[in-house]
């Protein structure tokens, strides 16, 4: 931690073993149709626009899930699991605000341009993990609500850590992102 795109991969869940399986796909296709192809690994894409939010059914993610506690929808958070080897023992994700990932595909489409065939992948997370204690209590602070929060079984093919190193992407496509402390995010999804 953090995560290279170098580094070697091996999913513990369908998850990413499918995201894994076409990017392999994409690779074999780029390489055998002699074209440029780029895939960007996003991390855990929160927040929201001015004029869009998430709406996901059923709803699966901490930040909305834990949004929707602080509004009355739902009476608490769930927390998967608190003995894993991170500080809090809960699970630590990287969180990229969605206005920070959306300029990544323009840099990319431009990136592919004239250069050679090749396949490139490139990594879109802030660098910084944050556990799912730190989320509800960072939610807690910027919405000024009670958050209640209940500690159930792990889930399985929960990773401890997922964090991205971006510094490819930062490198290569002069992305970078701005809008990613876990405050303006949920605020923004807020």
């Amino acid at each position: 931690v953090p995560i290279a795109e170098a580094d070697r991969t091996e999913p513990i869940n369908p998850y990413g073993e499918t995201k894994l399986a076409f990017e392999g796909a994409m690779r074999w296709y780029a390489a055998c149709h002699g074209f440029r192809a780029i895939s960007l690994r996003y991390f855990n894409v929160a927040g929201a626009t001015e004029r869009n939010g998430e709406d996901h059914d059923p709803e699966t993610h901490i930040i909305p899930l834990v949004l929707k506690v602080a509004a009355g929808e739902l009476p608490d958070v769930r927390i998967f699991g608190q003995d894993y080897n991170t500080p809090d023992g809960t699970c630590s994700r990287d969180f990229i605000h969605v206005r920070d990932l959306a300029s990544a595909p323009l840099l990319a489409l431009e990136a592919t341009g004239e250069a050679e065939p090749s396949f490139e992948v490139y990594n879109l997370g802030s660098a910084a993990g944050f556990s799912v204690r730190e989320v509800i209590e960072a939610a807690r602070k910027v919405t000024g609500r009670a958050i209640p929060a209940r500690v159930v079984r792990r889930r399985s093919g929960d990773p401890p850590r997922l964090v991205a190193s971006s510094r490819r992407a930062r490198r290569d496509l002069g992305w970078s992102p701005r809008e990613s402390s876990l405050e303006q995010m949920l605020a923004d999804a807020w």
